[in-house]
């Protein structure tokens, strides 16, 4: 267990606006950690990070565009990850137990219906549109950010438009290092960082990034990103949990309002993204041309003016 682990039975409150809810499992309760910023009654916005197993840390970006806003938002560790309760318990790491979880932190944290958009980015992405199509009824509104509603389709992408498109010697040894399960070597990620990181992930000099970024990228819990994801960089492996997970189908049935935001230089294929906004009844496409995945950074003005209009646009509905 992590060093945060001492529940009491009650939720904890802690400083700067931060507390620690309780929430049932199969393996027991644990404690999640949440951070609320501003203070906005009738629209408040959770945020759901990527990895799976990475931290809140990188939506720190929305300290620097949200409060001026007048937005309230909420930093979210999921079971796992960051300063959350980290058991270790494999079985814990499901999507249908994660959704029960961002359920159990909405009624801890009193959002509804009246106040409550939900935002995920990445497997956050996922999470997101699951949690949407078992529970929207307690949803004003969803943000999908940076996340295809398909992993195949996701995994095509990666093999078909992004990998032609590296340097093919240096893919070669990149999936060596992955056939041969090395990829805990400093040169497999030297390569990803060189061929991947820099093109799609985040688009700076990795000397240039963001301290957010740099500390939620450090924090990923591999246990849980390589069950729900695969050891690999490049997609969702086969035998990993989320490999056949598609909910394109089922976006027709998603009636809250939904921005969709995608990037040019995404991991994710922005017209796809397009097109998931085109089937969700009530869906927005923010494109920002020059970011990656990580646009709240390498395209920041696109994305928060985008996510801000959006926001506000639930607020007077």
């Amino acid at each position: 267990m992590s060093g945060y682990l001492d529940y009491s039975g009650r939720d904890d409150v802690l400083s700067g606006g931060s507390r620690m809810i309780g929430v049932d499992t199969p393996k027991g309760r644990y404690r999640i950690w949440v951070k609320r910023v501003g203070n906005h009654p009738d629209l408040r916005v959770l945020l759901l990070h990527g990895g799976p197993g990475a931290t809140h840390e990188y939506f720190e970006a929305c300290d620097s565009f949200l409060p001026a806003a007048g937005i309230e938002y909420y930093y979210y560790d999921q079971l796992g990850s960051g300063r959350s309760d980290q058991p270790d318990e494999p079985s814990l790491w499901d999507l249908d137990r994660f959704v029960d979880e961002v359920e159990q932190v909405r009624q801890g944290l009193g959002l509804d219906r009246e106040n409550f958009v939900l935002l995920g980015h990445s497997w956050g992405g996922i999470l997101a549109i699951e949690y949407a199509l078992h529970h929207q009824q307690h949803l004003r509104g969803l943000v999908i950010s940076s996340m295809m509603s398909s992993v195949p389709a996701y995994n095509a992408y990666a093999e078909q438009v992004l990998m032609p498109a590296m340097d093919q010697a240096a893919l070669a040894e990149i999936k060596a290092y992955e056939a041969r399960g090395e990829t805990g070597d400093p040169r497999y990620m030297e390569l990803l960082v060189e061929q991947h990181y820099v093109h799609h992930v985040l688009r700076m000099p990795t000397a240039d990034w963001p301290d957010p970024v740099e500390r939620a990228f450090g924090h990923i819990n591999p246990a849980i990103y390589v069950k729900m994801q695969g050891p690999s960089e490049l997609g969702i492996s086969a035998d990993a949990t989320l490999a056949h997970w598609d909910r394109t189908g089922d976006l027709a049935s998603i009636e809250v309002p939904t921005l969709v935001i995608g990037a040019g230089h995404d991991t994710m294929d922005p017209a796809f993204m397009e097109m998931m906004a085109g089937r969700l009844p009530h869906g927005r496409f923010l494109l920002c041309p020059d970011g990656s995945h990580m646009a709240m950074y390498d395209d920041q003005q696109v994305y928060f003016a985008g996510l801000i209009d959006f926001l506000r646009g639930q607020e007077r509905s």
